[in-house]
């Protein structure tokens, strides 16, 4: 550990891809940057999928701070072409596939189990499924090269502010060493730092989702397109290959994500509905061997499932939501990622970092003294974030309630798909985006609560009338019609879209 005592600009405590990269584009605006890592890279983190909004983030942030490698991570072809050493996996789109309990899958011609949404017209134009430990360990290598002082296996045990500067004490390897930075970021990715600093208090309440995951990575899993050969469903009409996707297996208590990897890894995980007590209640292996039990085809999958080696075990999450109480205080930042969390079903973490990354670069280089126009920024930023956050949530929260019957599944998804078209299509025209999905736009709040309210009395009864689900799906289809350039809901398509971006 160099010196006993160094100054910064800014300090970055997180390195992760969200806190690396943040830290390189600060490092081209001229700012003097700490990066500090409370473990060590390569490290397992669970696969994550990466959408059209998270591509443009990725190409903007490539022009706009002088990173002219990181644009050919927003491409499967061009990843490909310059990086194949990393590891990751084609997401053509998100599909999604409806089981019920004790039966095998089945479907019809007009594709009543299945949804597949498209999001590229090709492998070399599509998504990624990021393998995070190979990826993270290359932007903090890319941090080194930049000259960007990065502190590994280093924990800051405390902080004090002084004469505007914030004083951490850093502990590394049985040595000791003082920090003093200007402002700090935390992107870590969790609320234990800023409680242990600045006792700021992470909390689930005010989530109307509720949910945990058991989950790990997995060697040489069978591809569920065979499985769905054999079983001589067709696939013929597919807008793609639905194991080069984000692909997920829709069960009564909860969701699978199953990720594919280049190397034949795939990242697997159950996502469960925490209001179901007798599940909560369960041991990790007693929930696994359920599922198993229960759906035969998640049984056909993981009967000779090999873990991989890296995180080499089956991990259970408690509950995933969680928000900090603030975002911000006297010298202090949190990236969203690390303010708060809410379910990987919609693949929103990574754009939502990335936004993120967007926004605080943007705040800091038009405010470099750290004055009070920052805070006046901050304080924006945190309502902008807590209103991003409780949308996503509402999204996913109407998930969960459909999750029984696919056709109400089916209809309340289409609003997570229209609001990415919407913000999609502004920034395509180059028109300036403030909040993730469109967060502040008063129509997509409007159709949001009103469809949430119409969902919660259509789902309350035991048993929902297939007229009900109809006349839910008809009501949603004419609220998204003046954004709907997707063809969304358009009985003709037969739940299978082929496109729903432009070409970038």
């Amino acid at each position: 550990m160099p010196e006993t005592s160094s100054h910064y600009d800014i300090a970055i405590a997180g390195a992760g891809f969200a806190g690396a990269l943040t830290a390189l584009c600060l490092n081209e605006c001229g700012f003097n940057i700490c990066l500090i890592e409370k473990g060590k890279h390569p490290r397992f983190a669970i696969g994550e999928s990466s959408t059209p909004i998270a591509d443009m983030i990725l190409r903007s942030l490539s022009s706009k701070y002088n990173l002219p490698w990181l644009y050919d991570f927003s491409r499967y072809g061009s990843w490909q072409k310059t990086h194949a050493e990393i590891v990751c996996g084609i997401k053509r789109g998100f599909s999604y596939y409806k089981h019920y309990p004790g039966k095998e899958f089945s479907t019809d011609a007009n594709h009543c189990n299945e949804l597949l949404v498209a999001a590229s017209v090709s492998d070399a134009m599509s998504d990624t499924n990021w393998l995070r430990a190979d990826f993270d360990a290359f932007l903090v290598n890319k941090v080194k090269e930049a000259g960007i002082d990065y502190l590994e296996e280093t924990e800051i045990t405390s902080a004090i502010r002084k004469k505007s500067k914030w004083n951490f004490a850093v502990h590394f390897n049985n040595e000791s060493k003082i920090i003093h930075a200007s402002f700090f970021i935390d992107a870590t990715g969790s609320g234990v730092l800023a409680d242990k600093l600045f006792s700021v208090k992470s909390s689930a309440e005010s989530f109307l989702t509720n949910s945990f995951a058991v989950f790990s990575h997995f060697d040489n899993l069978p591809r569920w397109t065979d499985l769905l050969h054999q079983k001589n469903i067709t696939t013929t009409d597919y807008p793609y290959d639905a194991d080069n996707s984000a692909l997920h297996h829709v069960l009564d208590e909860g969701w699978v994500w199953q990720l594919r990897f280049n190397d034949n890894r795939t990242s697997w995980g159950f996502a469960l509905n925490g209001n179901n007590t007798p599940l909560q209640k369960m041991q990790t292996q007693e929930i696994w061997n359920l599922m198993r039990e229960k759906y035969p085809d998640v049984n056909h999958i993981l009967k000779d499932a090999k873990l991989s080696a890296q995180p080499g075990n089956i991990i259970r999450s408690g509950r995933l939501q969680r928000k900090l109480e603030r975002c911000f205080g006297e010298g202090w930042a949190a990236m969203p990622h690390t303010v708060g969390f809410v379910d990987p079903l919609f693949s929103t973490g990574i754009a939502y970092s990335l936004a993120g990354i967007e926004r605080m670069v943007e705040m800091l280089s038009a405010n470099r003294s750290f004055q009070q126009p920052l805070y006046d920024h901050l304080k924006e930023y945190e309502h902008v974030v807590f209103k991003e956050l409780k949308l996503i949530d509402l999204l996913v929260a109407g998930c969960y309630k459909t999750m029984q019957y696919f056709p109400l599944f089916n209809a309340w998804s289409m609003l997570y798909f229209t609001f990415t078209i919407i913000y999609e299509q502004k920034r395509l025209k180059n028109i300036p985006v403030k909040y993730f999905l469109e967060a502040d736009n008063d129509e997509v709040q409007k159709i949001a609560c009103t469809t949430y309210k119409e969902l919660l009395n259509i789902t309350q009864p035991k048993t929902i009338s297939q007229a009900g689900m109809d006349a839910f799906t008809n009501a949603i289809r004419e609220r998204i019609k003046p954004y709907n350039i997707a063809g969304l809901l358009e009985p003709s398509s037969k739940n299978m879209y082929r496109h729903t971006m432009a070409e970038l």
